[in-house]
């Protein structure tokens, strides 16, 4: 990650909105006139979310910026004229907007993959508004865990705890499907662990893992987290242990993570083994770390993520030490590691 991209970022906006700041939202999106004659119909309100369910797939198959510029321009014409059009009911008007925000935010989540943390964390704002123009409160949670999440990654623990608490409270945890509401409930568990309130963090993974188990297949799930699995969950419980510096733990959820993860997941997976190979070295596993990390480089042919590439930089900098105990297969490791840098730039 360079300096620029984390400088583009500013704690200082990623403020959760005040209480009142939610109903003014709504309450101006539902007086606002259109712009066009036309009149938008359901039919492109589906449209919308077939879009989010396919950019989705791709994020998670080649990584944050394998087609952001597409679904950029898709936001830019398609979809910014359908929120002009005249809108011939309250309910489609919602729905409209809902399926907007989900875009805006996967567009913020892609760039966020990609490490533009400046356009990740407005796009995360402007989705964030229009769910509140939806009146979507689930989606407004989904929101504000992701940027919660990206608060988390860039160290700032004291913005991520507010957002993730912002992402569990009013009805945004109430009225969301047990699944994400164990996806909001785990990343508050890290936000609480980089925190340094260990026993709170435990509580969030307990409470996340009974969340998950009340999951079931004939709930009325958004698309948005279907990605959200028992790895999914072992991955970021293995990340807060290991923020708590409880490594042997961390490591088998690590390794139950990369047993049950499905195919499409590449993304993921692919940053599960980096972040594997990292618990195992440090506690002396330096056999077990190199082997891992192969794995893990096999696994990344075709991803375009930043996340990606800042586990294979963190994965040369943890070898570096110990190299010389990791022999020939160390050197032809981190030989592979500085290679696949050069090739994603």
């Amino acid at each position: 990650m360079t300096r620029r991209q984390v400088l583009t970022y500013t704690a200082a906006g990623a403020a959760v909105p005040p209480e009142r700041w939610w109903e003014q939202t709504l309450h101006q999106a539902q007086a606002r006139p259109s712009f066009s004659r036309l009149t938008v119909t359901a039919a492109q309100v589906e449209a919308v979310r077939d879009a989010m369910q396919y950019h989705s797939r791709q994020d998670q198959r080649l990584g944050g910026r394998a087609g952001h510029a597409a679904l950029l321009a898709y936001l830019r014409t398609d979809v910014a004229d359908y929120l002009s059009r005249r809108i011939p009911s309250e309910d489609i008007r919602r729905q409209l907007f809902s399926a907007a925000s989900e875009l805006v935010y996967l567009a913020g989540w892609m760039a966020f993959d990609a490490g533009d943390h400046g356009p990740a964390q407005r796009s995360f704002h402007l989705a964030l508004r229009t769910a509140a123009e939806a009146g979507d409160e689930p989606l407004a949670g989904h929101i504000l865990r992701a940027a919660a999440h990206q608060a988390v990654d860039l160290h700032h623990p004291q913005r991520a705890l507010e957002l993730a608490e912002g992402s569990l409270a009013q009805h945004r945890y109430s009225l969301a499907t047990p699944r994400e509401r164990a996806l909001l409930g785990v990343v508050h568990a890290r936000a609480l662990a980089l925190a340094r309130r260990k026993p709170e963090a435990r509580q969030a993974l307990h409470r996340a893992a009974d969340d998950l188990s009340k999951a079931a297949p004939h709930d009325n799930e958004p698309a948005r987290v279907a990605f959200f699995s028992d790895a999914s969950l072992a991955h970021e419980t293995a990340c807060t242990l290991r923020d708590l510096g409880e490594l042997a733990p961390a490591e088998k959820e690590f390794e139950h993570s990369v047993r049950t993860r499905a195919l499409p997941y590449a993304r993921t997976h692919a940053v599960t083994l980096g972040y594997l190979g990292d618990v195992q070295v440090r506690q002396g596993q330096v056999e077990a770390a190199c082997a891992t990390w192969s794995r893990a480089l096999d696994s990344m042919t075709g991803i375009q993520s930043g996340r990606v590439s800042d586990t294979v930089v963190q994965m040369r900098r943890a070898l570096s030490p110990v190299r010389a105990r990791g022999g020939r297969a160390a050197a032809e490791l981190d030989q592979r590691a500085a290679a696949f840098l050069r090739t994603v730039g």
